[in-house]
């Protein structure tokens, strides 16, 4: 079933070698400088693929940005929601002031109401 592990063989330098050995990064800066191509992990495929894998990828694509979409638009709705219901526990009432009830009763003890009354009566 499954083979035994065998000991990785390591190169080691001999002790008696006098020769330091140089260390070279492996960055992005020292591979331009030496020539040598960047290994990508996931290279590009070297043929086209056919096209109901092609049509089956495209579908998974499809399923899976739909599923994202809604789960934001359900995770903006639940989010505006409760930043409303904890508005609504913080002041104590309606955060909201355009859902405020208009009191047509009020106008006439509006004192600003009354002052222009006044001003009309004196012309």
């Amino acid at each position: 079933m499954t083979e035994p592990q065998k000991p990785p063989q390591t190169d080691l330098p001999s002790s008696s070698s006098s020769a330091p050995t140089e260390f070279k990064p492996a960055g992005k800066s020292s591979a331009g400088f030496l020539g040598q191509k960047p290994h990508f992990p996931n290279p590009p495929d070297s043929r086209n693929p056919d096209p109901a894998t092609l049509r089956e990828q495209w579908r998974f694509a499809i399923r899976q940005y739909s599923r994202w979409y809604s789960q934001a638009w359900g995770s903006a709705i639940l989010a505006g929601l409760s930043f409303f219901a904890l508005g609504w526990v913080i002041k104590g009432g309606n955060p909201l002031p355009s859902f405020k009830p208009d009191d047509d009763s009020n106008n006439n003890d509006n004192p600003s109401s009354s002052v222009t009354a006044d001003a009309d009566a004196r012309r």
